[in-house]
């Protein structure tokens, strides 16, 4: 958690990059990445920082997490649906970190996407 906080206190910019996510593989290293808001749509800070791994070369997610930037306390904040998505297709069984009744917990990545979209070959 503590490389999604220093990735998003380094670059956090209003109306830019408000939330940073990082990324623990089965490597050991640990990949961050900040969201990238544009008029349009931009990519969430979870698969930037999924796609930095995947650059590097990694297969395998261990955990996730994303804070925010905007509040100083860095809250923990739980994948939208996109990412739940992109994490069931990429990180099934990785554990992704979240608040709950004040709480810190980890749920599998597959848990948060019930009835989930598997594609036309059903993968």
């Amino acid at each position: 958690m503590e490389a999604a906080v220093d990735v998003i206190r380094r670059n956090y910019r209003d109306e830019r990059h408000t939330v940073g996510a990082a990324v623990l593989c089965g490597s050991g290293r640990t990949y961050v990445g900040v969201n990238i808001d544009s008029c349009g749509y931009g990519p969430c800070a979870e698969p930037v920082a999924i796609g930095s791994a995947i650059s590097s070369g990694e297969r395998e997610f261990l955990t996730i997490v994303a804070v925010g930037g905007l509040d100083k306390g860095y809250p923990v904040l739980p994948p939208c649906g996109n990412c739940r998505q992109l994490l069931l297709d990429y990180a099934p069984d990785a554990m992704v970190i979240l608040e709950f009744n004040e709480r810190l917990v980890k749920v599998k990545a597959r848990d948060l996407l019930p009835a989930a979209y598997a594609g036309f070959n059903g993968k």
